[in-house]
């Protein structure tokens, strides 16, 4: 479908990322949503049924959910309210796509850890530093922080993200832009915390990226999704082990076991992985959109 859409009149241009097609319609964008899984920067061969659908409906409804803390890119993921030329699609795009304000993308990731874990964590143990921050208290694997931590990392349009310092930021952006990402990063984790802990949920760790337009800094991309973010289950949670998680961490977890190297052909994923990675998802869904795919 990609290479059919690509080839509308009003796109001016295209791009087929790891999971995300993205029309660029001059002032506006198109995102579509697709069922691929990315992990360890490499796109597998195996779609997830239904994963589009799921992140494009948890991002937008975080988009509306947040708007008291901060603006986003987001205009419509009615289908009937795009260009006319997209209507013909209509059962493609319905659920997976949304039309947003083309943003200045502020190339950095937002990252939030309320939580010690993943990369953070194997940082700490290694050199008792998190983002280049020096942790002073000891602690556990997956110990909660006593406030949340910002850790940022660059974003890079190939390769791997670099984890950088909030000084390192500071030195490549203006003091202003970086206090505002950092204060608006922690009070949408703040939200989405609290918001997921009433359904027994703990949200670890998670990314947010934004983009000026006018002026003005707004959130775009997507939010609180299980792409983006580490949620645990509250009832398997114990300090000093990982717990059982409802995001991608459960497919990165597979392939480490299974003795995949990143550097080789991805693998096919056995169909109750498959099944089951759709299955948390959906949880989050529902969790977060009431509704279910």
């Amino acid at each position: 479908m990609f290479e059919t859409l690509k080839e509308l009149d009003l796109v001016k241009q295209s791009r087929q990322g790891k999971v995300r097609d993205i029309y660029d319609l001059g002032e506006q964008l198109l995102l579509v949503t697709s069922d691929r899984l990315s992990a360890f920067d490499v796109v597998f061969p195996d779609p997830i049924p239904d994963k589009g659908r799921i992140l494009n409906g948890i991002a937008t409804s975080i988009f509306k959910a947040t708007q008291h803390i901060i603006p986003n890119h987001f205009i419509t993921d009615k289908v009937e309210e795009y260009p006319e030329e997209f209507h013909p699609f209509k059962e493609y795009l319905l659920g997976r796509s949304m039309l947003v304000r083309k943003t200045r993308v502020i190339p950095f990731e937002c990252i939030v850890r309320g939580y010690i874990s993943g990369s953070a964590w194997k940082e700490y143990a290694k050199t008792n530093t998190i983002g280049g921050m020096m942790i002073t208290e000891e602690m556990q694997e997956s110990q909660k922080f006593s406030k949340p931590l910002f850790t940022p990392s660059t974003k890079e349009e190939e390769g791997h993200d670099v984890n950088i310092s909030y000084r390192d930021m500071l030195a490549h952006t203006d003091e202003w832009i970086a206090q505002f990402l950092k204060e608006k990063s922690i009070a949408l984790y703040n939200f989405g915390h609290d918001m997921m802990l009433e359904h027994n949920i703990i949200l670890a760790d998670t990314k947010f990226e934004f983009g000026s337009l006018n002026g003005e800094i707004v959130l775009i991309d997507e939010a609180l999704t299980p792409d983006s973010s580490r949620f645990w289950d509250v009832e398997d949670y114990e300090i000093g082990k990982s717990p059982r998680s409802y995001d991608k961490q459960f497919i990165r977890d597979y392939l480490i076991h299974s003795g995949w190297q990143s550097d080789t052909p991805a693998p096919s994923l056995p169909p109750d992985v498959i099944a089951q990675t759709r299955e948390k998802y959906q949880q989050i869904y529902k969790i977060i959109t009431k509704e279910t795919v």
